[in-house]
């Protein structure tokens, strides 16, 4: 139980709480990306469910369909991008068909993409006309690449059995992340939250019920309230774990009806440890060097990222080069409205200049300019990259915060939490394109950091 998750001491209470049936229906998994909070929940899913000794490599029939997540008692929620994840698992298949733990790693992650659409979750959902042609062909192609794989273990492989299931991968590949693109949505929508609650409170086809939701946080306030209801009186059967990089960014009266069990970031050595086991790969292979990787990451985020063609590391120049421009922009809106430039702002724009050069893009003060630099530069925000830029422009605000400790920041760094918000709730929900976003997220911005002092210039 718990034998594939590595260095994580919450666990250990986790498996305690289980054997002593001292379990919580409801919990709280937070702690930094990629620390194995969701490999930890999908693993207590199994282990409830299991009709054994749950160890990982218990031959019972719900094991089984846990390890491949394919048990109907498990469903998986939230906005999580797989992309790079599926890419990276996939490209672990392809060095090595024949490898039975490769294919797994790649089969799980298409399923915890595949889960996220499942029919439970979609009825009346807008985007399901959109997507369902591309949930057919996912499924389907799925179902051909187990078979061919079963074949390939059986003993009817040839050379051009393993170029067709190669060939399967990839277009497995090609769908997964049509899928993602066409049905993301970087905030949890509340008929989903209903829908969930809904199958909750069915009873369970095995033993069991696990309900997953990732970044619980991006819930809207009546996902929320919704959830709450669940959580106030949650059925029996049923499990409930939530993640969160923060436990504090989840709302209080939710957040006093979980247990909490808190993931920390792992050592070095255990990174690599588990792009090992998991990927079979190593940093040195993908040209990683780990003393690029940027503070605020993990070598396991910056291996999974590398599988994008725009990944973390390239996005930070970017990201810095944006708020430079935002903070000229603003600067120059207030020299010509009589109004003094907040210090926060100037402060912001001079802490980012250095990173923001690295990048060697043109400066620019007008909005128009600075967002199609930025649509050029970030490949239109391909691989779902919109969210993420955001969120790295927001991470990089709230640093410098931190460092400067001035108050003033924490104003400055409100306006950026909500205008960024409303920017993904735009284009994810509204379905707005990025560019039109974007605009309106430089001019929500502007308009609002020069609120924050409403001092004449002299």
């Amino acid at each position: 139980m718990f034998e594939n998750i590595i260095e994580q001491g919450a666990v250990l209470q986790l498996r305690s709480d289980i054997l002593h049936g001292k379990n919580a229906p409801s919990m709280l998994f937070f702690g930094p990306s990629n620390s194995g909070k969701s490999s930890a929940a999908l693993e207590l899913a199994r282990s409830l469910s299991c009709e054994s000794d749950a160890l990982w490599k218990c031959s019972c029939a719900a094991c089984e369909s846990h390890r491949y997540l394919q048990h109907p008692d498990l469903l998986i929620m939230g906005s999580v991008s797989s992309t790079a994840q599926i890419a990276a698992a996939c490209g672990a298949f392809l060095r090595n068909p024949s490898n039975p733990a490769a294919k797994m790693v790649f089969i799980r992650s298409l399923r915890k993409l595949q889960i996220r659409f499942s029919p439970v979750l979609l009825e009346d959902d807008p985007k399901l006309s959109k997507i369902s042609g591309v949930l057919q062909s996912l499924e389907e192609e799925l179902s051909g690449f187990w078979n061919a794989c079963a074949s390939s273990r059986s003993g009817a492989s040839s050379r051009s059995g393993a170029s067709g299931i190669e060939k399967l991968a990839d277009k497995l590949l090609k769908n997964a992340i049509k899928l993602e693109n066409d049905g993301y949505s970087d905030i949890i929508p509340i008929g989903r939250i209903r829908r969930a609650a809904w199958w909750c409170r069915l009873a369970p086809n095995g033993k069991h019920k696990t309900l997953l939701i990732e970044n619980a946080e991006c819930m809207r306030d009546e996902g929320r309230n919704s959830l709450l209801k669940l959580l106030e009186e949650p059925p029996p059967s049923v499990s409930i774990v939530l993640t969160a990089q923060r436990r504090e960014a989840v709302m209080p009266t939710i957040l006093s009806r979980l247990r909490p069990y808190r993931f920390l970031k792992r050592s070095a050595s255990s990174e690599k440890d588990v792009i090992r086991r998991v990927f079979q790969d190593s940093l040195e292979a993908r040209s990683i060097d780990e003393k690029s990787v940027s503070s605020g990451n993990s070598l396991i985020g910056a291996y999974i990222d590398s599988f994008l063609s725009q990944n973390t590391e390239k996005l930070f120049p970017l990201a810095a080069w944006f708020i430079v421009s935002l903070a000229r922009i603003t600067a120059v809106s207030a020299k010509k409205n009589g109004m003094a430039l907040p210090c926060a702002v100037k402060t912001l724009g001079e802490r980012l200049a250095p990173l923001a050069e690295s990048s060697d893009l043109e400066r620019s003060v007008k909005t128009r300019d600075v967002v199609k630099i930025l649509h050029e530069k970030s490949g239109n925000f391909e691989d779902n990259t919109f969210p993420r830029f955001l969120k790295i422009c927001l991470e990089m605000t709230a640093s410098c915060a931190k460092e400067t400790g001035d108050p003033q920041f924490i104003a400055l760094c409100e306006i950026f939490r909500k205008h960024t918000g409303g920017a993904i709730n735009a284009a994810d929900v509204l379905n707005q394109s990025t560019t039109l976003a974007m605009e309106s997220f430089v001019y929500n911005l502007k308009t609002d950091l020069l609120k924050t002092r409403h001092k004449r210039r002299v």
